[in-house]
């Protein structure tokens, strides 16, 4: 019974004579829809090609036909600034230590403005150089902070570089390494990237001049967005196609640029976006524990002097790496023969000389006295309380100058050129800074008598305060 009721007759769609069948019509037989199913769905097919529509690439969107090109996601995901991080806060009662939500394992909680308006919820600086590096790169942590409201920050830097941000409150994590080292450890090396990729990273900065390897060391961080300064040679070749966004410097040493040598990445971080206006740069600022207060309070004690009656000095000739020079102006440091002369003019305060090794301190107590005031300080939180308690500054171009000027104390800067006075310090009436060059480009050629006639400015500081 099943034999038969299979049989070759009950299959309607071939005709009874073979021969009948031609190629012609084998050709016009569809196995899937009847004619008229195929016509509906020609007449229903989406169109290829549209007059008014803007095809985009159709690597990255295959879906994409371009025929409404006006569609938006509404204001609530794509305008304005994020909102705070919308994840659990940490739980510090857990037996398991504070629950962390990294991204990609609670994504039912992710809002959709984090992808549509690019929002950054962690964001990494790697950070090329020394102390005066890092505390100019204060202002784009701030901008950060400003522009994406509840991002954490962490940053990557030299191990001097990470002595910094004892002074800034926006850091969260800061880790040690040299991202100038050619060569670096492979158990170093390796062991940052798994740091950095482990963190889930939504943004990368960096502002060491990247070629194609710092550019496979940041994409291999999986960040979203890389940022990064790249060479102005040929060296960069290669480095665009792993970064999201690039900067080329006018030089091969990117401090060359002064107080605004971060000022390419500045401008991109502060840029005008989805109905949010341009971020204006903030000034530099440093927040001191309190802690490093009362330790270098008790070190000028020590040395003679009170609170605000002492002048901090500055730049003393040394081959220690505390001298906190930028890489530059390597010609910012004075002997102590030269000090001396200027400590001599001023009056009604105490210099204090501050050296940033022991073995200076003989140098210092043959040429001044031994009733010098010293006090050997190192790292730039200690630096910083000291110039906070003090009536000003005498310094050259390290990083004692800018640390007046983010107090807002009067201060006296030497520089090797008129040049690098403008580059290092701009507006420097507006910071209560004065300004004296050397007419023959070396710093050791400085006029000491107009240095003298400068140390006025504290006495009408004092008289306003």
């Amino acid at each position: 019974m099943a034999a038969t009721s299979i049989s070759p007759k009950s299959i309607s769609l071939f005709p009874a004579n073979p021969s009948s069948v031609t190629s012609k019509s084998i050709s016009k037989i569809s196995f899937r829809h009847p004619p008229e199913h195929q016509q509906q769905l020609h007449t229903n097919r989406r169109p290829n090609v549209q007059p008014n529509a803007k095809k985009k690439n159709p690597w990255l969107d295959p879906f994409d036909f371009g025929d409404d090109p006006e569609m938006e996601y509404g204001s609530l995901f794509s305008d304005g600034k994020q909102e705070e991080d919308p994840r659990p806060p940490d739980n510090p009662d857990n037996p398991y230590g504070f629950l962390k939500f990294p991204m990609g394992y609670t994504v039912e909680i992710a809002s959709l403005g984090l992808k549509v308006r690019g929002d950054v919820r962690r964001c990494c600086c790697v950070i090329s150089g020394g102390v005066y590096e890092n505390l100019l790169f204060f202002p784009a942590i701030q901008l950060i902070k400003d522009r994406y409201p509840g991002v954490q920050v962490d940053v990557i830097t030299t191990d001097r570089g990470k002595q910094t941000y004892e002074l800034n409150k926006n850091v969260r994590w800061a880790n040690v390494y040299d991202p100038d080292d050619s060569f670096p450890e492979p158990a170093e090396y390796t062991d940052m990237i798994g740091v950095l990729k482990n963190r889930y990273y939504d943004m990368v900065l960096s502002t060491k001049l990247a070629g194609l390897g710092h550019a496979a060391f940041l994409f291999m961080t999986t960040a979203r967005d890389r940022v990064s300064y790249v060479y102005p040679n040929v060296n960069a070749a290669g480095a665009g196609l792993l970064l999201s966004e690039t900067f080329t410097p006018d030089s091969l040493n990117l401090s060359e640029g002064g107080y605004n040598m971060y000022q390419q990445m500045v401008e991109w971080l502060g840029r005008p976006f989805r109905n949010v206006p341009r971020h204006p740069v903030p000034p530099l600022r440093v927040s001191i524990p309190k802690k490093v207060k009362e330790y270098v309070e008790a070190k000028y004690k020590k040395a003679g002097t009170e609170k605000g009656k002492f002048v901090v000095i500055h730049g003393i000739e040394s081959d220690s790496k505390a001298s906190m020079q930028s890489k530059g102006d390597e010609d910012s440091l004075l002997p102590i023969q030269i000090w001396a002369e200027i400590a001599e003019a001023i009056r009604g305060m105490k210099p204090v000389f501050v050296i940033p090794h022991e073995k200076v301190r003989e140098d210092v107590e043959e040429i001044v006295g031994e009733d010098a005031s010293i006090v050997f300080i190192t790292t730039p939180g200690q630096l910083a309380a000291l110039i906070n308690d003090s009536a000003g500054v005498i310094a050259t171009n390290t990083a004692a100058i800018q640390l007046a000027n983010a107090r807002d104390k009067p201060s006296i800067a030497l520089f090797s050129s008129e040049e690098k006075g403008k580059l290092f310090v701009p507006n420097a009436e507006e910071k209560k800074c004065v300004i004296i060059s050397s007419q023959t480009g070396k710093l050791v050629d400085i006029n000491v008598q107009a240095v003298q006639k400068a140390v006025q400015i504290f006495d009408v500081s004092l008289a306003l305060a």
